[in-house]
């Protein structure tokens, strides 16, 4: 372990290392469920589901083989949130552009992934994607780590763990418990569904809270034994408050991975026929905006991230940027070739690194354990919500403080980082809000006399994105 992964040099030891991969396996493991939901439309058992629930976790893990043993970065990655859902989108198009059931739209559109793939492995080779990292100014960098903060508090207090009754759903905590008037109001409008609400509230303020403090106390693995704790609050709470068995599921589950359903319907199941129908300009617009989307997501998470880890130089520069890069567009590749989605460097690779990751042993380690979800992914279904959202939450306050770091007094430095701040949780989309962040930047130099302050390649992100906001096609 040593000779691979440099520990030493790292400041890490194995023990903390494991913690760090199962940390961040904790708060993304519902992405292994989640993601054939969305791809599928959640037909949860047919053929495609059980397909596209293999890849999801073979293209994973592959991808953070990569991430562990060419990079060494304790970065974890998994078909993208928001790209699953707009590729759900684009199949829907393509079915009724080529006149094919969803199957068949499903595997045309993989190509459009596979291409996507291909193209960024070139990228990376030639250090095109290291360059457009270098080409983001630094007070542009200064912002992504905080914008992430308030991205992951945003996902864990607004929207990961939702609650439905018979009155509709979901009902989230910060915008129907917190948000509603008075207490009555909340129960009022969310029925049976309101004591399962405190429940959530508890369980995630309590798993917070312990974090925090098992974290002062200098407690190492503070972020994995807070979510253990509570989940079990959760499990105690469900018995003892709302009379269910948090794990029924388990009885039910089925343990044997469907291996014939991936053969058959997505494994290298690329509907080139279909594809040659969809149209080359529209092909190209998807390939692109898949691309920015990916492209800007990913450099956003390694830079901000690797920020808050003092893994970067003084310049703000991450050291094996290249490799890392590549790993994601290796888990595209793959995730075309087994059937899913676009694969991207995940946001909740904080938490890991948070509690102590500083090496691929980290990813490797979350790598296995999404290998092991193909046999027991039921396991990894019955650890709650909100208690993912209490590291999230803890994670989101920790990357704050990169804040610290802005000139406040510099307009140049301010306006993109507000920007930033308030783009990313409301958009859901690092990438999105990386490039509101660069306009803003470009005009204020321009408008301000300062255009040679500004590189070539800003230039041309900048005129990408103002393209892909404003362009209809």
């Amino acid at each position: 372990m040593e000779n691979i992964f440099k520990l030493k040099e790292n400041g890490t030891t194995v023990r903390t290392e494991i913690v760090a991969g199962l940390t961040t396996f904790m708060t993304m493991a519902y992405i292994i469920a989640l993601n054939p939901n969305l791809l599928t439309n959640f037909d949860v058992g047919s053929p495609l589901w059980n397909g596209v629930f293999l890849a999801t976790c073979i293209a994973s893990a592959l991808a953070m083989f990569v991430m562990a043993f060419a990079a060494n970065k304790p970065f974890a990655l998994a078909p993208g949130m928001g790209l699953n859902s707009f590729f759900a989108v684009v199949v829907s198009s393509v079915m009724g552009i080529i006149q094919q059931d969803y199957v068949a739209a499903f595997q045309a559109a993989l190509v459009i992934i596979l291409i996507e793939g291909i193209v960024f492995i070139v990228l990376s080779l030639l250090n095109v994607r290291e360059k457009i990292v270098d080409a983001i100014p630094l007070g542009v960098r200064l912002g992504i780590a905080p914008a992430i903060g308030l991205m992951l508090m945003n996902i864990g207090l607004g929207s990961n763990a939702g609650v439905y009754s018979e009155t509709g759903g979901p009902f989230y905590v910060m915008r129907d418990f917190f948000g509603a008037l008075t207490a009555s109001s909340a129960q009022s409008a969310m029925g049976g569904g309101y004591p399962q609400m405190v429940l959530y509230v508890a369980t995630m303020f309590i798993g917070l809270f312990v974090i925090v403090l098992l974290a002062k106390k200098g407690v190492k693995g503070a972020v994995l034994i807070g979510m253990l704790a509570a989940s079990a609050i959760y499990w105690v709470g469900s018995f003892a408050f709302l009379s269910t068995n948090p794990f029924e599921s388990l009885t039910k589950a089925s343990w044997l991975p469907p291996f014939a359903d991936m053969a058959s319907t997505t494994l290298f199941k690329f509907n080139f026929q279909g594809f040659a129908q969809i149209g080359w300009f529209t092909v190209i617009t998807l390939v692109i905006t898949f691309c920015m989307i990916d492209m800007f997501d990913t450099i956003g998470t390694l830079v901000g991230t690797a920020s808050r880890a003092g893994m970067v130089d003084k310049d703000g520069n991450m050291p094996n940027m290249k490799e890392a890069l590549l790993s994601d567009a290796i888990g595209t590749v793959a995730g075309a070739c087994t059937g899913t989605s676009t694969v991207t460097t995940f946001v909740e690779s904080a938490s890991g690194v948070e509690a102590g990751g500083r090496t691929g042993l980290t990813a490797l380690t979350c790598g296995v354990l999404f290998l092991a979800c193909i046999f027991i992914a039921p396991i990894a279904a019955i650890i709650p919500a909100p208690a993912t959202s209490a590291a999230l939450i803890y994670v989101g306050v920790l990357m704050l403080q990169g804040l610290k770091n802005v000139n406040f007094d510099d307009l140049d430095q301010m306006v993109p980082v507000a920007l930033m701040l308030i783009a990313m949780p409301i958009s859901s989309s690092i990438g999105h809000a990386i490039g509101l962040g660069l306009i803003s930047y470009t005009v204020i130099k321009v408008f301000t006399g300062k255009a040679k302050d500004v590189s070539v390649l800003t230039y041309v992100i900048s005129a990408l994105f103002l393209i892909k906001f404003f362009l209809v096609v």
